[in-house]
């Protein structure tokens, strides 16, 4: 089984392209700011026991074996040979700072709701990475950008598609949202029947994502 669509996938980090140079915040981000005293796990297995066990929608676990390649645990190497070009992929990845993640997704049908954790060298590259995935998932999704949504705490960002994507392998409606937290991103998709179900799903397991990591 494959559910490679939605926040992080290769096929958004391909569009962005590495920053122009080094060390600085890709185009359009803010600049990076130094990374705040945190108790940020220091490894990506560290990551999960802070990932939710259960959604709000009720929908069953995904077995992380069960997805190919399997969900879990996420070295840089492992989300960067989601590409095509692993190594322009690893890069790119390298010029936000990123250390570590983890995924973990739910699914009863064409019903799929997914949680990305990852983690970054500092607060910077966590915001910028949100911010550009964000505007180029909007983009390759066709889907509708809202950078400040209501329902969600500052600097998180939301798309909505209100129609099925099946060249995306999306069977009914979508929504997906990226939110920083110090120097944590939060990346949360859902597919329901519905718009208005998948938009609710996913602020709630934003919302009760955000609330199980350390302060930022």
């Amino acid at each position: 089984m494959s559910l490679r669509w939605g926040p992080a996938t290769a096929a958004a980090l391909m569009l962005l392209g590495a920053p122009a140079v080094s060390g600085c915040a890709p185009s359009g981000a803010a600049p990076a700011v130094p990374a705040p005293v945190s108790t940020a796990p220091a490894d990506a297995a560290a990551l999960e026991p802070l990932l939710l066990d259960q959604v709000p929608s009720g929908l069953p676990r995904v077995p992380d074996d069960e997805l190919d390649p399997p969900a879990g645990e996420k070295t840089i190497d492992d989300v960067a040979r989601y590409g095509d070009d692993a190594q322009h992929e690893e890069g790119v990845l390298a010029q936000y700072g990123y250390q570590s993640g983890w995924e973990r997704f739910w699914r009863s049908g064409d019903q799929v709701t997914s949680v990305f954790l990852d983690r970054f060298a500092d607060a910077g590259g966590a915001a910028s990475y949100a911010a550009d995935l964000a505007g180029n998932d909007a983009e390759y999704y066709g889907g509708t950008l809202d950078p400040r949504p209501t329902d969600l705490p500052a600097g998180c960002l939301l798309v909505l598609r209100t129609t099925p994507a099946p060249e995306h392998g999306m069977a009914g409606p979508a929504a997906f949202s990226w939110c920083p937290s110090g120097t944590f991103t939060v990346s949360v998709a859902s597919v329901a029947g519905d718009a208005d179900a998948a938009r609710a799903e996913v602020l709630a397991v934003t919302r009760a994502q955000l609330d199980r990591l350390p302060p930022p």
